[in-house]
């Protein structure tokens, strides 16, 4: 029945503010820029994950568009995206509010994100008028039900501070970064494709935003079969594991989609909503 009812609303749901986010035509992507998600590229080009850091190197990186599998067996995803008039109290403030109701999640990308959840204590922490707006994207877990163009998963998302993502906090600073999301997680697909297991996949991300004229830029960058432990990450796929590549290529289509629907709305629905909880 949750295949069959997750594109519906319920009534409690339609009668909210921001309901009409959900029913909006879904915002185009640029198809020169989704184009270079339909096949790898050479792994030599990609960051690895113990590199974190080169993130704040000014420029940029061999590669900000693409995903391909490791050497090691893990994937690589990195995306790029400008944001005009957007600020750091936007992006801030979504990546709490968003968190609080199913509905909120679902606005961001109807055609994937199908639910969310906090414990108690998180609810308590966002929520709090008393906590800074970047304290409240830390320290905290998010479960989310979505379907990364593929099988619909179960995620958990443990967001981080920069120090426990392993940056160089010497470094961290304007104009070097504005401000970052991320952490580590742990999917499961809820009903995997015939013949294959579901297993639980770790990966580590993190949504890196620098200051630029007129807004912000967006650098996200996914290491798939990776975990934060202590501000260094560890491999956790199994020894002579690889990563098929469709779940690497499907996160990546999935981020280019999302990020352009969330694009499309954050500024309006900040001057609705932006500083409540």
């Amino acid at each position: 029945m949750f295949f069959l009812e997750r594109y519906k609303l319920t009534e409690a749901e339609k009668a909210k503010p921001y309901a009409k986010y959900f029913y909006k035509e879904l915002a185009a992507w640029d198809p020169e820029h989704m184009a270079k998600m339909d096949k790898p590229i050479d792994p030599a080009l990609a960051l690895p994950v113990e590199r974190i850091s080169d993130l704040l190197n000014p420029g940029y990186l061999d590669c900000e568009v693409g995903w391909c599998v490791m050497p090691d067996g893990s994937g690589f995803i990195a995306n790029h995206r400008i944001w005009p008039g957007a600020t750091v109290e936007m992006i801030q403030w979504w990546f709490a509010w968003h968190a609080l109701e199913d509905l909120r999640y679902k606005i961001w990308f109807p055609a994937g994100h199908y639910g969310i959840s906090v414990d108690e204590a998180t609810r308590a922490k966002i929520t709090d008028p008393s906590v800074p707006l970047v304290e409240k994207v830390t320290g905290v877990t998010h479960h989310v039900v979505e379907a990364c163009d593929g099988p619909t998963e179960n995620i958990y998302i443990n967001f981080l501070k920069p120090e426990q993502m392993g940056f160089d906090m010497s470094r961290y600073h304007a104009p070097n970064v504005a401000c970052v999301c991320g952490g580590h997680g742990v999917s499961q697909m809820i009903n995997p494709p015939l013949g294959l297991p579901a297993f639980k996949g770790s990966a580590c991300m993190v949504h890196f935003f620098r200051e630029v004229e007129g807004g912000l830029e967006q650098r996200t960058r996914f290491w798939l079969g990776k975990k934060f432990v202590n501000g260094e990450a560890i491999h956790t796929l199994p020894g002579g594991v690889k990563l098929p590549p469709f779940p690497v290529a499907g996160l990546a289509r999935h981020n280019v989609k999302e990020f352009a629907n969330l694009q499309s709305f954050l500024p309006q629905i900040y001057a609705e909503h932006g500083g409540t909880f």
